[in-house]
């Protein structure tokens, strides 16, 4: 069965947990809210913040919601998605970001992102924020040069605000002794929560409405399962929910009910 054929069968306009949906049209919950809030201020404050969460808990999301509202002549966003590029990839990510080319020597490479960073706020009036998802991949070398790149004038600011993306690891890693130095610099932290059962719930009905249905697509039992074998984790359920519609919709079923739910879980988690 397509995604359209079972989309429609439900009075659906779109397949309702994808991707593709906009910022303004996120789910925001409590924890997702405080994120947010967080990142604002680091952007703000041209500080260092530090956002963990597990695995598909909406790191992501909170940072792509946090930074749509930025006024985009007044902020330049680096993101890096894979940090996995040695000391000079981050130098070398910086630089094209900002639309020069990188020097070849390590030394004049650094220089040139510093001054590219300085150029950007104090004469294109532009706050770079740059933002490294899966940051606890990031080598001890990489901390420290991420820990030089936030001196400027004599360490009393930063040229840029710097958002490190990761796993629970990451705090761990950050307060082991040998990066003291940089674990002083972070202004905040915070650690995004899995969802209960009422926002696992709310968050359902959330994205059922923006495709166009307001009657009740998912039956209580079954919202319960689903939360439960996701785990409360936002990536988790939209995998658990699409699975438990298609099998619904197989049956000819207007409500997916607790065994459509039980479906979707064997799925899931068949080996």
């Amino acid at each position: 069965m397509s995604a359209a054929s079972w989309a429609s069968h439900f009075g659906l306009s779109r397949t309702p947990f994808g991707k593709a949906i906009a910022p303004k049209d996120l789910f925001s919950r409590q924890s997702h809210a405080e994120a947010v809030a967080r990142i604002h201020f680091v952007v703000l404050e041209s500080a260092l913040g530090v956002i963990t969460g597990d695995v598909g808990a909406g790191k992501t999301v909170a940072v792509r919601a946090a930074t749509s509202t930025l006024d985009p002549t007044r902020h330049q966003v680096i993101y890096i998605a894979n940090p996995a590029f040695g000391t000079r990839g981050l130098y070398v990510t910086i630089v094209r970001a900002l639309g020069a080319e990188p020097r070849y020597l390590k030394a004049e490479l650094m220089a040139q992102a510093q001054d590219l960073l300085a150029a950007e706020e104090e004469e294109r009036h532009r706050k770079v924020i740059l933002v490294c998802d899966e940051a606890h991949l990031l080598e001890p070398a990489q901390l420290e040069e991420l820990r030089l790149l936030t001196n400027a004038h004599m360490d009393s600011s930063s040229p840029f605000a710097g958002l490190l993306v990761g796993q629970p690891t990451l705090n761990r890693q950050l307060r082991m002794g040998t990066f003291a130095a940089l674990d002083q610099r972070i202004a905040t932290r915070f650690s995004l929560k899995a969802m209960d059962i009422g926002e696992s719930a709310a968050y359902l009905r959330h994205h059922v409405a923006l495709c166009g249905r307001d009657s009740p697509l998912f039956a209580d039992d079954a919202i319960a399962r689903l939360h439960r074998v996701a785990n409360g984790l936002p990536r988790m359920l939209n995998n658990a929910a699409t699975a438990a519609l298609i099998a619904a919709a197989s049956e000819n079923k207007d409500l997916v009910d607790d065994a459509c739910a039980k479906k979707a879980v064997a799925e899931l988690t068949r080996d």
